[in-house]
């Protein structure tokens, strides 16, 4: 069985809100600018869309 990429990148997410918590919007940040500086295009991009799963899942943590 494998997993889609889109259910990888919303488990990359989750794991770094799990070990990072508070921090993981930085630590992302501070990932993709140093892939950005290394230019990796893709790595970029991929931490880009984990940052974007993060957000969603904050903003589902959130109350009303």
């Amino acid at each position: 069985m494998s997993i889609t990429p889109e259910r990888h990148i919303w488990a990359c997410a989750v794991a770094v809100e799990k070990q990072h918590g508070d921090g993981a919007l930085l630590f992302v940040a501070k990932r993709i600018g140093t892939l950005a500086l290394a230019g990796d295009e893709e790595g970029v991009a991929m931490w880009k869309a984990i940052a974007a799963r993060l957000d969603a899942l904050r903003r589902r943590a959130r109350p009303a």
